[in-house]
């Protein structure tokens, strides 16, 4: 407390000298701060006080969260080593923390409009949108690019590429190159193969991205995945490739049908040749049949022939004489002949109304 406060407060104590009616005795007033010890108390808290106002209006002190880290910076000089998440105090004035985002981030390159709530809330890093990337092709048609790129800030490395490349980091490293790899890519194909080339281009874009990315000093970024999601074609090329895709389908539907009908030209072959098959084998069946019966008739007649000696024919000649002669017993009137070298006489009959009747023995 101040010195002239004390002395207010010594000149308001009452005297011990007893005087006039005071006589019965006075009140004895003590300060309410403790005289000398009051007055260090309240210099102590205008103390703390004047700390308190100077430590919110300073605020020496920063909170990292998760998904970033802390650059210290010094006089103007970056800490090559990043402060992790938490609480970090530093000296105001000369003193001060950076905080950097190391969460995955993502640029796209479209001219179409994205709701980025719904669709990329969870890149919490951020999205930055650019336009889409307009290219020539191989014979100097411009071609618009649709891709969107993933990446993140290399957390050990941040302090020194931010010291390197600044704030506009992201455009340095990713923009750029990303520009100049579609543009190199894209070149090398006719407008016509970009879409039968999609995944292969989309492949070449990310190879060679990463390749470039990789290749910066002290690799400060990281390189996630490149998307390659539209190719928009000049309006003549994409109404030739439509028309190109009309007459191929044409001629797939014309090639379904000569095949259908190929199928069931061999589906009738197939069945004639199965009839011609059974009639061939049923003929074989017949001609075998007779061929058979034949074979057995010729191996009788042979059997009979060879059974044949000239004793039997006489025996025969005999015999059928015999039956000749009973024959004239019965009709007088028959004439009867042999045929030369036959067995079986021919016997002429004069019957009574004068008709000849030729007859055979055995009948």
């Amino acid at each position: 407390m101040p010195a002239d406060m004390n002395d207010y407060f010594k000149k308001r104590k009452p005297s011990n000298n007893s005087s006039g009616g005071n006589s019965g005795g006075g009140s004895n007033f003590q300060s309410p701060l403790g005289g000398n010890g009051g007055g260090k108390f309240v210099s102590s808290l205008i103390v703390l006080a004047v700390i308190a106002v100077a430590f919110m209006m300073f605020k020496p002190f920063t909170i990292i969260n998760s998904g970033m880290v802390g650059i210290k910076v010094k006089t103007g000089k970056f800490d090559e080593k990043p402060l992790s998440p938490g609480l970090h105090f530093f000296i105001p004035v000369f003193e001060k923390i950076l905080p950097v985002n190391v969460r995955v981030r993502m640029i796209t390159y479209s001219n179409s409009e994205h709701n980025i709530n719904s669709n990329y809330s969870k890149y919490e890093g951020g999205l930055k949108r650019n336009p889409a990337i307009t290219v020539m092709d191989s014979r100097g048609l411009d071609v618009n690019i649709d891709l969107a790129v993933q990446y993140h800030l290399s957390a050990e490395s941040a302090p020194t590429t931010i010291a390197t490349w600044g704030n506009a980091w992201e455009d340095k490293i990713i923009n750029t190159k990303v520009r100049e790899i579609v543009r190199d890519v894209i070149g090398s194909y006719a407008a016509e193969q970009l879409p039968q080339k999609r995944q292969e281009i989309a492949k070449q874009v990310q190879q060679e991205l990463r390749k470039r990315v990789n290749a910066v000093s002290g690799k400060p970024v990281e390189l996630d995945s490149v998307e390659l999601r539209q190719i928009v074609l000049p309006t003549k090329i994409k109404a030739k490739i439509e028309e190109l895709q009309a007459e191929k389908q044409n001629v797939m539907i014309a090639e379904q049908q000569k095949e259908r009908a190929k199928r069931e030209a061999e589906r009738k072959a197939e069945i004639a040749r199965g009839e011609a098959e059974k009639n061939r084998i049923e003929a074989q069946g017949v001609a075998d049949k007779i061929r058979i019966e034949a074979d057995s008739q010729a191996k009788a007649n042979e059997l009979i022939a060879k059974s044949l000696d000239l004793n039997l024919l006489q025996l025969k000649q005999i015999q059928v004489q015999g039956k000749f002669n009973d024959a004239l017993k019965v009709n007088t009137d028959a004439k009867i002949f042999l045929t030369p070298g036959g067995s079986v006489p021919n016997i002429w009959v004069d019957a009574k109304d004068k008709q000849k009747v030729t007859t055979t023995n055995g009948q």
